[in-house]
């Protein structure tokens, strides 16, 4: 279709500014050697993260409006709109449909008069631009000239009868022959390569792709809000929504990390009520543990991390950490208040005496192993440095508060017991007792048994080892977003509308299960293959129903992926796929690879290495819906 896209993947760490910049120097220094035609259209160069944040669509329910209609309203009067928002890379519909002027040559007349294409176009490259015609008038001129006047003239053209009164030819014997006697003129669409339809209705599909480094749900509120706002200005009819955005999962993972995190305290506090039976002792580690994470969150901010799921499941792990120090320093504080009958304050300065560098040293042994986390190298390193920072901050925040804040709390608010406990306190303290005695005994036995011990250490140790070869391995788990990707691949050469009839079946399919909202389809696309607009293949982005509404294994989104496979189609094959599980690592999940050409191979030697590779990693029982994205078996015609 006349373009042409490159994308260049730095390694990790690389300044995302600097890289950018360096790449439009090279771009600009390129531009003197490409052909004039590339010149004038120009050559752009975005920086995104490869995936997309969502997709907006415009729509008209009634129907008063059609798809070019809608496709043309975007590109005047919102993709521009939200260009301008902070951390917004790229925003581009998703169908090239916008108004355009669409000349279709009469050959045979063509012919008879021995015109050219190349004739019609510089006729209507000449007639169809605008023009600085000047003034009449102007110094120096006549003295008797008393008035100027402006020069105006018709500029560019806006309807078929305009452009067809281009001349073409002026001849003193045959006339004026204009553009309309040897072509017919239509206003149209800029291409029809593309269709998107939400729910088998044609709709206008915005993309929207994050920079490098932005904040994915900060965009996304600012993204939700313009269009709150362009939306007062819709022209009756038309309205618009968000059926794909990623940042929904991401929301509720924070969410319920949140929800988890608020649990792990209460749950923190209720275990330490039952053993202590001291409401006052209680209250010390529930202040003890928020002002921790107060300030973990303050050496966050100073180091410049973000509130991400990552460092939320950091604080989560650490509660059951930090809260270790503060009931060190409480317990031993009970104990010798309960064993040597001290004063509170008396009790508390022997007990800081003892534990003081049993606290360092728990501080110094878990910021050991969680600080060498942030130094390992590459994706791993890049995902989890955060989260290895985060839980050594609490620790040592935690540690702080162990040595300062828990001493003097324990000096206020401790009091010396009188009296008897209560009947749940006497129950829990006998059953305890008891679970005491059994530990007991099998230590003993433990003890003068070391043979066995050590047999038993050994076969634990060997069934960890097997466990650990069996269990699969991988980076991140495949989780339950709430979408699904499918798409839609046809044989070479295959007409768009056959793919879009698929795609009508997929998404009238899909959506008679309850767990499905809506299916955005779009025709015309190789999402698999990522060589851009292809007629032969599709993509579809299946929205389901929140979590709660989703309880059964049946209702999951890899249960779903598996029901597009077994949708009977008899002109392409269907895939889906659940999304990868960080975002802008691939398109949907899973790997890919290229064949360099360094031995000057031809075109097709290249393609039969590509099909042996794909058929021998499709023998691979760990893998599943291989395909090459060099496709050689378009049917072509040679002129």
């Amino acid at each position: 279709n006349g373009a042409m896209s490159m994308k260049a993947t730095f390694a990790l760490g690389t300044d995302p500014e600097i890289a950018g910049s360096r790449v439009s120097n090279l771009v600009q220094g390129a531009l003197a050697g490409l052909p004039d035609e590339v010149r004038r259209f120009g050559v752009s160069v975005t920086s995104d993260s490869g995936t997309f944040l969502m997709i907006i669509t415009l729509a008209s329910p009634d129907g008063r409006y059609d798809s070019l209609f809608l496709n043309n309203y975007a590109a005047l009067n919102v993709t521009d709109q939200l260009k301008r928002i902070p951390g917004v890379a790229s925003a581009s519909s998703l169908i090239s449909e916008e108004y355009s002027m669409r000349i279709w040559f009469d050959p045979a007349k063509l012919a008879a008069f021995a015109l050219t294409p190349q004739d019609i176009i510089r006729a209507v490259l000449e007639q169809n631009s605008q023009y600085a015609a000047g003034t009449v008038g102007l110094q120096p001129a006549p003295e008797d000239l008393k008035m100027t006047w402006l020069v105006s003239t018709q500029g560019r053209m806006a309807t078929e009868e305009e452009f067809g009164d281009i001349i073409i030819r002026v001849d003193d014997k045959k006339g004026i022959m204009r553009l309309r006697d040897v072509a017919r003129i239509e206003l149209g669409a800029a291409d029809y390569g593309v269709r998107s339809k939400l729910d088998g209705k044609p709709v206008a599909g915005i993309s929207i792709s994050l920079t490098p480094g932005a904040n994915a749900l900060r965009t996304a509120d600012l993204i939700e809000a313009r269009m709150q706002k362009l939306s007062l200005d819709f022209p009756p009819g038309m309205e618009h929504a968000i059926p794909y955005n990623v940042t929904t999962f991401v929301r509720i993972s924070i969410e319920e990390v949140v929800k988890t995190l608020f649990e792990a305290m209460a749950l923190v506090a209720l275990v330490i009520f039952i053993f202590l039976q001291n409401p006052r002792a209680t209250l010390i580690p529930c202040i003890a543990v928020p002002v921790s994470i107060v300030g973990t969150f303050a050496g966050m901010y100073m180091l410049g991390f973000s509130i991400n799921t990552l460092t939320l499941f950091g604080m989560v792990l650490a509660i059951g950490i930090v809260v270790d120090d503060a009931i060190v320093v409480l317990e031993n504080v009970e104990r010798i208040m309960h064993d040597e009958g001290l004063s509170p304050r008396e009790a508390t300065s022997k007990a800081m005496r003892e534990v003081t560098g049993p606290v360092i040293a728990i501080v110094l042994v878990l910021c050991a192993v969680f600080i060498p986390v942030s130094f390992m190298g590459g994706l791993t390193g890049e995902m989890f440095r955060q989260f290895g920072i985060t839980i050594a901050l609490s620790v040592i925040i935690s540690g702080i508060v162990a040595l300062t804040l828990s001493p003097v709390m324990c000096g206020f608010l401790l009091k010396s017991r009188h009296g008897t406990p209560g009947r749940f306190a006497r129950a829990f303290n006998c059953a305890f007792e008891g679970l005491t005695s059994v530990y007991l005994l099998g230590v003993r036995f433990v003890l003068r048994s070391n043979i066995l011990a050590v047999v038993v250490m050994c076969v634990l140790g060997w069934g960890t080892w097997e466990l650990l070869n069996r269990v699969p391995e991988g980076l991140a788990p495949d989780e339950d977003q709430g979408y699904i990707i499918a798409a839609a691949m046809l044989p070479d050469g295959a007409g768009m509308p056959r793919t879009d009839k698929i795609l009508d079946h997929l998404s009238e399919t899909m959506r008679r299960d309850p767990s499905v909202v809506s299916v955005l389809t779009i025709a015309g696309t190789d999402l698999l293959g990522g060589t851009g607009t292809l007629g032969s293949a599709g993509a579809a982005f299946i929205i389901l129903k929140p979590w709660e509404e989703r309880t059964g294994a049946a209702q999951s989104s890899q249960a779903l992926a598996g029901k597009v496979f077994g949708i009977d189609v008899t002109d392409g094959i269907l895939a889906a796929f659940n999304p990868p599980p960080i975002v802008g690592l691939s398109t949907v999940g899973g790997l890919e690879g290229f064949l360099q050409n360094n031995a000057g191979a031809s075109i097709e030697e290249m393609a039969a290495q590509a099909d042996r590779l794909s058929a021998a990693a499709a023998g691979r029982p760990e893998l599943r819906g291989v395909n090459s994205a060099l496709r050689l078996g378009t049917p072509k015609i040679f002129v």
